[in-house]
């Protein structure tokens, strides 16, 4: 977490909310989350910065910065942005406004706030501080991001067949690889593959052309019906205001193990895979 679909509805929330802003100052308790450059130039470079554009590559955030800046934001497991007005009290960030940028805990983790010429602020809140933070030259970024496979939205079904094909690994395991696919992590590859009826297990260059065609298809629906309903939030995804997403409600086999598989009554698996869960129907989902 996030995946795509909660990258995108932040992206989307970013331009309504900040494009066209100009950077004015930045904070943090925890320089760490600055890949690149060192903080201290970081906080030089990005003072008088205008965001000129923002974007999604695979999960990564991108914004546009004038005097041709890029800055990258990968949330990575635990980091959400939120957007809003926060002043500190006995140490701490406390939102200005009681909802749920304030009462919702999973936005209370702020450890990185840019300040916007609006008076707004532009904070991520991340408990476990695994977020990835580096301002680039625009060029420079460009090479950077060259190691991401085809967006799992943008690849057309030859391209993808002929990367399934390729590929000897665990189907599962093949759709969470960025460098192969960008955007797909555990929850939407879980869901993908129930509606596909592949077990995660399968071996990818096995799947038959119509098991690849329906796994494409099944693919291209979650992650849109993710996007549709903001996001997943069964655990700590926020969008910019700090509200849920609403895909939960469509959620058909991730984390639901021991309950009965919504298509045939079976009893939900859990399994590792790479070191992660997967969750899968033994029936409907043969190996």
């Amino acid at each position: 977490m996030p995946e795509l679909p909660e990258v995108e509805t932040t992206v989307l929330g970013l331009r309504k909310k900040v494009l066209s802003r100009t950077f004015v100052d930045v904070w943090t308790d925890f320089e760490k989350l600055i890949k690149k450059p060192s903080f201290k130039e970081f906080k030089k470079e990005i003072k008088g910065k205008e965001i000129k554009a923002i974007y999604r590559e695979g999960k990564n955030i991108i914004f546009e910065l004038s005097g041709g800046y890029s800055l990258l934001v990968h949330q990575k497991l635990t980091g959400h942005l939120l957007y809003g007005k926060w002043k500190q009290k006995g140490g701490k960030w406390q939102a200005e406004t009681d909802h749920a940028l304030k009462e919702d805990r999973m936005n209370s983790y702020l450890h990185l706030i840019f300040f916007l010429d609006n008076g707004k602020m532009l904070a991520l809140s991340d408990l476990r501080k695994f977020a990835k933070i580096q301002l680039w030259k625009k060029e420079k970024l460009a090479k950077e991001l060259n190691s991401l496979g085809p967006d799992a939205l943008k690849v057309s079904f030859s391209e993808f067949r002929e990367i399934i094909k390729s590929k000897k690994g665990k189907i599962k395991q093949v759709l969470m690889e960025q460098e192969v696919i960008a955007g797909i992590g555990n929850i939407y590859s879980d869901e993908a593959l129930w509606r596909a009826k592949i077990h995660p297990f399968r071996v990818a260059s096995g799947l038959t052309k119509e098991e690849i065609k329906a796994l494409y298809k099944s693919i291209r629906e979650v992650l849109k019906k993710g996007i549709e309903m903001g996001g997943e939030s069964i655990s700590d995804y926020r969008n910019l205001e700090g509200e849920k997403g609403g895909f939960d409600g469509f959620r058909k086999v991730y984390r639901r193990e021991g309950e009965k598989c919504l298509r045939c009554g079976t009893i939900i698996q859990r399994k590792k895979i790479g070191g992660r869960s997967t969750h899968f129907c033994p029936k409907c989902q043969r190996l």
